[in-house]
């Protein structure tokens, strides 16, 4: 003899359409069970009912990442982060981790298309110098009744040194962006010492990641550096060091994971 069925989302969903929090606790649901589609289905459903909340825009977030949709992951993650400072919600730090993983997966993801562009443009430019290379040594060939076996191998080397001198020019723009492998000191949380990507000041004009003092100001309401009172109301958006810090990681997107 079976037991009482058991409420399902999609049957609560069904009983009450008109209820956002279902639709997002079944987006949840279906982000464990990597099932991408439907959970975008039920964020959308949520936000047409919703269009503020908070969830609905970070679960979307999610499963546009997990399908490599970067732009709207991060569109989405900055829409949950503002929700959620605007609210003052405890789960700033979590989604403020996230957006530096949209930024960097999709940093990444625009890198590895650079790469390979780039190696595509230099083997076809190789190609073309090595076929205009061939063709030369063979007209030289033709024409051996004129010219003399160094006359040929002089042409030869031309045509290698130039192919050499392309090799070089790609090989020296490959470290260029290894060299920028430094994150600037100040971009870093004194805190938790990762990326800031919501940088606000203090009273005493010192800038810290917004989730980091918010929660060490639940924990001690004073400032980490002078000791004194210190208040989340109190805190300013540092909107010049936001620029900058956004700046460097469009160029950097390896930052977000330092």
């Amino acid at each position: 003899m079976s037991g009482p069925r058991r409420s399902t989302p999609r049957r609560n969903l069904i009983a009450d359409p008109g209820n956002p929090a279902l639709y997002t606790n079944r987006a949840m649901a279906r982000l464990k069970l990597s099932q991408w589609d439907n959970a975008i289905a039920d964020c959308h459903e949520c936000l047409r009912l919703a269009p503020d909340s908070m969830k609905a825009h970070y679960s979307l977030s999610q499963a546009h990442l997990a399908l490599r949709a970067y732009d709207d992951a991060l569109a989405h993650a900055l829409k949950a982060h503002g929700l959620c400072v605007a609210a003052a919600d405890k789960s700033l730090a979590t989604i403020t981790a996230h957006v530096l993983r949209c930024k960097m997966d999709r940093w990444n993801d625009m890198e590895r298309r650079r790469v390979r562009e780039t190696s595509d443009l230099e083997a076809e430019m190789l190609a073309m110098l090595g076929r205009a290379r061939d063709e030369a040594v063979r007209e030289a060939a033709a024409a051996a009744a004129d010219q003399d076996e160094g006359t040929r191998r002089e042409i030869g080397a031309e045509w290698d040194a130039k192919i050499g001198r392309l090799r070089a020019v790609f090989e020296d723009a490959r470290p260029q962006k290894e060299k920028l492998r430094v994150v600037p000191d100040w971009a870093i949380d004194d805190i938790s010492f990762c990326f800031m990507a919501d940088p606000v000041i203090t009273k005493t004009g010192k800038s810290y990641e917004r989730a980091s003092i918010i929660e060490h100001l639940r924990r001690q309401p004073t400032d980490p550096l002078t000791r004194e009172p210190l208040y989340p109301s109190e805190l300013r958006p540092n909107l010049d060091l936001k620029q900058a810090c956004d700046e460097f990681l469009a160029e950097n997107g390896w930052a977000a994971d330092w």
